[in-house]
This record gives C-alpha cells, sequence and structure tokens, in this order.
C-alpha cells in the first residue's frame, strides 16, 4: 500500500498538493514574525515588554495581599480595580526600570551570595536543613529549573543592592536633625466643632432625573464582576493521609525500630535552699557565706525542718515561698554542678553545699521517679499518624506528577485524571476575580490561572498548581461556567442610589456650613461669638502622637500654617465617618532640641536613624521619577477583562 502511494504521488497533482499544504503554514509563519495574535502586552519600557497576563496575576496577589492584611474589613468594592491596576503597572515598570539599570552599571550578585541565599529559604528546609531534593521539587511544581530559579533570584538581589546604595548614601547634618527635633516634636493649641453628618441629611424626595444621571455617570460602581465556576482536582497531604493504610504489624516494627524515642527518662523530685554570692565577690565573702549555709545545714541534720528554713532563710524569689521545691527536674535542666548533686543524692539526704554561679545550694530528693518506656498502646496513634503522613509525602509527589502529565494529555475534560487517581471532581460556587470563599480558591495563583486565556478561552485544563511551595498541596482546574461582567439594572440598585445622593447633598451641606463658620473665626471671632449652641472640643496643645483627638483632625491641624502674632488659623477637614470638622489653630511651640552625647552628625541617635530612612527613601523615589523621565515606556490600556470584553 505504501509502495502504491509513494508511485503515485508524484507529477503535477501531488505537487499541487504539497504548495496547497503550503499556504497555510507559510501564512502562518509569516503572521508570527508580524507579531499577529501575540500575547497582550501591559507596557514597554526601554523596549522590554511587560505581558499583560503577569499584571493580572500581580494584581490578583495584590488583592490576596488586602484581603490577608484586612480580613473581615476586606471589601473588593473599596478597590477601584482601574486604580489598582495602575498601582501595580507602575510597581512592573519600576521593577523593569531597576532591572535595565543594573544591567547597565553592571552591578553583580555573586554565586556564593545566591547560593547562601537559597541554602536559608525556609521553604527549602527540611529537617533542619536544606534539602536540595524539596528544592527541586518545588520549583518544578512552579515551571523553574534550578537555572532559571537561580537567574531570577540573582536579578532581584541585584536590583536589591541598587536600592540599598541610593537609599544609604544619604546623610544627616545637625542642621537636618534639629529642624526634625523642633518640627517632630511640634505641638500645637487647637479647638474644634465637628458638624455630624447626620443632622444635615435630608429625607426628601430626589429628582428621578438626578437618579438616572448618577447611574449613568457610576455605572461602574454597580457592575457586578466577571465571574466563573470551577471545576477541580485537588491534591493534598492531609487526604491523601487519611486514605493510607498502616498495619498493626507496621506500627509495631516503628516502635521497636524508635523505642528510645519513647523513654521516659529518670526525673527527680527536689527542694534546696539558696543563699546567693554577689558577683564579683572575693574570697572572704564567699567563705562568709560558706560558712552560713554550713552552719544551716548543721540545723537541718539537728532535725529541724528543710522546708521551714528554706521559706525564712532562701534567697530564691521563685522557690522559698514553697519551702524550697523545685518541682520534678530531668538531668541537664539545671546547672552542671547542681544537675550533677542532685543526680547523685539518694530519697532524703542532704547535700554538701553546692556552689553554682548563683550562689551556695543546700539540695534535698524528696522523690525519684524513675526511667521509663511508654508502652506501645500510649504512642500507637502517634506513630499511626507519622507513618500515614510519611507515607502519604511520597504518595503526593507520585500521584502530582500522573496528575500533571494526564490532566495535558487530556486537556479537555477533569474526566480521565480523576478516574485514573481516584479523585473526585469537586465543584466551586460563582468566583470573581477578587476570589471566593477563603481557601485555595481564593489565592492568586489559582485565579491567575483561572482566569488566564488558556483556561478561561480555550477551555483547557490548567496546569498543575502549587499554592504555596512549603505546603503539599496541588490543584488542576477549568472553568464549567463563565459569567461575562454587567451592570445591575436600575431598578436593583435604586435605594443605594437614592442613598448615595442624600450622603452627598448631606456632606456639602455640612461643609458648607463649616466653611462659613471657618471664615468667621479667620476674622478674629472666637467659638461664642459666632454661635450660641456651638460646644466646641477644647483639648488644649497636642503633639502628632496625640490618641485622645481624632485623627482627621491632627492632620488638619498639622497641615495649618502657622497663626500671626495674635492671629489664628483655620481650616476645615472630612472624618473618616464623614462627619465635617472646623479646626482653629491657637499658637504653635516647636520642639526642643537638645544636645547630647547621642546627637552627632554621623547619623547614630535614634532621630538621625529616623531621619536617615525617611530621606534615603526619598531619594529612592527621585531616582525612580528621574529613571522614567530618561526612559521609553509605553503603557497600554490598563482595561481588564471584565471590560475588554
Amino acid at each position: 500500500m505504501l509502495q502504491t502511494i509513494r508511485e503515485r504521488a508524484q507529477g503535477w497533482i501531488a505537487w499541487a498538493i504539497v504548495i496547497l499544504i503550503s499556504i497555510p503554514f507559510a501564512l502562518w509563519g509569516i503572521q508570527s514574525y508580524l507579531g499577529m495574535g501575540g500575547e497582550p502586552i501591559a507596557a514597554t519600557v526601554n523596549g522590554v515588554k511587560i505581558p499583560a497576563r503577569e499584571l493580572d496575576q500581580r494584581v490578583q496577589e495584590r488583592r490576596f495581599e488586602l484581603r490577608k492584611r484586612l480580613g473581615t474589613a476586606y471589601d473588593p468594592a473599596t478597590f477601584d480595580d482601574q486604580r489598582l491596576r495602575a498601582e501595580v503597572l507602575e510597581t512592573l515598570i519600576q521593577e523593569a526600570l531597576l532591572t535595565d539599570v543594573v544591567k547597565r552599571l553592571g552591578l553583580h550578585v555573586s554565586d556564593q551570595e545566591v547560593q547562601m541565599q537559597i541554602l536559608s529559604d525556609p521553604a527549602f528546609i527540611s529537617e533542619g536543613r536544606f534539602d536540595k531534593e524539596t528544592y527541586e521539587r518545588l520549583l518544578r511544581f512552579q515551571g523553574l529549573t534550578p537555572a532559571m530559579y537561580e537567574a531570577q533570584l540573582r536579578e532581584k538581589m541585584s536590583a536589591t543592592q541598587l536600592i540599598r546604595a541610593v537609599s544609604s548614601s544619604e546623610l544627616v547634618t545637625r542642621a537636618e536633625l534639629d529642624a526634625y527635633k523642633r518640627l517632630m516634636g511640634q505641638r500645637r493649641e487647637i479647638s474644634y466643632l465637628r458638624l455630624p453628618l447626620a443632622d444635615y441629611r435630608r429625607e426628601e424626595p430626589i429628582d428621578e432625573a438626578r437618579i438616572t444621571a448618577y447611574y449613568g455617570s457610576n455605572r461602574a460602581r454597580f457592575q457586578t464582576p466577571e465571574q466563573v465556576k470551577l471545576d477541580y482536582l485537588m491534591l493534598d497531604i492531609d487526604s491523601l493521609s487519611s486514605k493510607v493504610e498502616v498495619s498493626e504489624e507496621d506500627l509495631r516494627q516503628l516502635y521497636e525500630s524508635d523505642r528510645a524515642r519513647f523513654v521516659q527518662p529518670e526525673r527527680r523530685e527536689v527542694r534546696h535552699l539558696l543563699l546567693k554570692v554577689e558577683e564579683g565577690a572575693d574570697e572572704a565573702k564567699a567563705q562568709a557565706v560558706l560558712d552560713e549555709i554550713q552552719a544551716i545545714r548543721a540545723r537541718i541534720q539537728a532535725g529541724e525542718s528543710f522546708e521551714e528554713l528554706a521559706k525564712t532563710l532562701s534567697q530564691d524569689p521563685g522557690s522559698a515561698a514553697k519551702g524550697g521545691s523545685l518541682g520534678v527536674i530531668e538531668s541537664g535542666i539545671m546547672v552542671p554542678a547542681f544537675d550533677q548533686a542532685a543526680f547523685a543524692l539518694k530519697v532524703g539526704e542532704l547535700s554538701e553545699p553546692v556552689r553554682t554561679p548563683f550562689g551556695y545550694h543546700l539540695i534535698e530528693v524528696t522523690k525519684i521517679l524513675p526511667s521509663e518506656t511508654k508502652p506501645f498502646e500510649e504512642v500507637r496513634e502517634q506513630l499511626r499518624t507519622e507513618l500515614a503522613k510519611q507515607r502519604a509525602e511520597g504518595l503526593f509527589y507520585d500521584l502530582a506528577e500522573r496528575l500533571a502529565n494526564i490532566s495535558y494529555e487530556s486537556r479537555d475534560s477533569l474526566d480521565p485524571a480523576a478516574e485514573a487517581l481516584g479523585l473526585t471532581v469537586q465543584h466551586s460556587d460563582w468566583i470573581g476575580r477578587e476570589g471566593g470563599s477563603e481557601g485555595v480558591l481564593s489565592h492568586p495563583k489559582v485565579l491567575a490561572a483561572a482566569f488566564s486565556e488558556d483556561v478561561l478561552v480555550g477551555g483547557h485544563n490548567s496546569e498543575l498548581i502549587e499554592p504555596e511551595r512549603d505546603q503539599l498541596q496541588a490543584i488542576v482546574l477549568r472553568v464549567a461556567e463563565h459569567r461575562e461582567a454587567s451592570v445591575k439594572p436600575l431598578d436593583e440598585v435604586r435605594d443605594e442610589i437614592v442613598a448615595a445622593i442624600r450622603d452627598e447633598q448631606a456632606r456639602a451641606a455640612a461643609k458648607s456650613a463649616a466653611e462659613a463658620l471657618a471664615e468667621r473665626l479667620r476674622d478674629g471671632s472666637d467659638w461664642s461669638a459666632i454661635g450660641e449652641g456651638l460646644k466646641p472640643e477644647s483639648p488644649g496643645l497636642v503633639d502628632r502622637q496625640n490618641t485622645a483627638v481624632p485623627a482627621g483632625v491632627l492632620d488638619a491641624a498639622f497641615k495649618l500654617p502657622v497663626p500671626t502674632a495674635g492671629g489664628v488659623s483655620v481650616g476645615t477637614a472630612i472624618l473618616d465617618d464623614g462627619d465635617v470638622v472646623v479646626v482653629r489653630l491657637s499658637k504653635v511651640e516647636d520642639g526642643e532640641v537638645k544636645v547630647n552625647a547621642e546627637d552627632n552628625t554621623d547619623g547614630f541617635s535614634a532621630e538621625s536613624f529616623i531621619l536617615t530612612q525617611i530621606m534615603g527613601r526619598q531619594a529612592y523615589i527621585n531616582v525612580i521619577e528621574d529613571m522614567k523621565s530618561r526612559a521609553k515606556i509605553e503603557r497600554k490600556a490598563l482595561r481588564g477583562r471584565d471590560e475588554a470584553l
């Protein structure tokens, strides 16, 4: 048959077929050279492209960080997506600029520095030491080789070198330090009047045209975000441990091989009487203490109660009240001299005076608890848990590799992998780009995969995802359902709009009233002269750290200009709860500048250290801004997928 095909695949017909097949390949090749259909780009920095995919992932990570930091107070609606994306993009641009400058300056991090950084990374530590197998396995799960990871780490460490070099280049002069002290120690005499927002809220009907206009200009506020439902397969060490079978024989073998771990060493119930010898005391003073404790020992041997003498004479405040009792101790807990004496005594035997760094002791053993081995029955469940987890770890790595392979080979379904590995396909509720409920489905890596082009648009299984490097947990997912972003109907959000408009009206009215009061105060009037019913707060002189005054009032007070002699400075501010305040500043006292041994122009005092950090940070910001002004930066549209579709 093959010979027949060979004989007939000649002549002009064969050439025509070859040409027809070649055309799409040629066009496809040209398209790739022209960049058509390439990966979306968020920005370019001096010709270096920042993929939109990387921006999306970093935005997810930023949301995850905010959620962890704010906890139950986190509300996705309060973080404008466009602003968040813009902030993250600026961070990526700064990183690209730093990398570019580091390369041009030839900054270098040695192999030894990179090696030390890797060796000290807690994620790669197993049983207290660096584990090469763990290192390679964790990198493999992230799609990295050691060489790739080390190159990335070297790049980050090089950029850190530049940041430190710039930040540490600032020096603080005496004049700058004194000015800083005067400013930070400044106190201001203020009074303020709070105008509650509730007093200016009106319940009259809102015009329909205004409601419609507000809805039209704030559509993003009422948008239901793009969401997906996910099917996923999960591997984690806890679930695998519960499925691992451990026989009784296995447990007994482990017990016998590790019996020493379950041996309880001999313990002793001990009491003591201490007379202290002062540190640095000469021989005469030490001898005097020794003579005193020998006399006490003689009294005990004569029949007096050790317990009563310890209560009245022992200089150990921790045990004296308990008659000198130290409870039950094991060998090695006390200082060597004490330990050696205590474990050489018989029950009821009184020691000779024992010298330690604390002084002289008299020691008595009241009870000996002999060494014993915990029986197998007592530690059976502990051994079962340990052995099951140990075996589950090996099983995890094997299953994770198979899961990655099968889900890649059968990219249109999770069923083949679930059937082959004995896993159950799990299903999520609707999840947005900001994440779902607490747990693995809210992790940035998982969200980035769920909303990636290949998974969301291509309909394929994701790659194997390991959310955290130091946890034995892996997931493969696919999108089961996809819901586009949409704007809620006006009728659904009408009450919310009405409340927002009334808040705006109340805020405007309160602000207007505050400005009117402020204007009268600026004319020189006092509170009593501008209104009989006013009840201003007068905390007097306050510093920047005052906690009794609302933060918004303090902020406004320390931004006001210093009043002229006999005059006042007045301003207004809106507090976090929406209330408006009028702030009156009548006097400013600069902080005191004290010159002492710690204050020096080398910048080693606490204040100079803080000021150096502030100036160093500002120097770094200035350098970044200068880099941006010189660089060729092209920012693409910052639309997320929910706006672009």
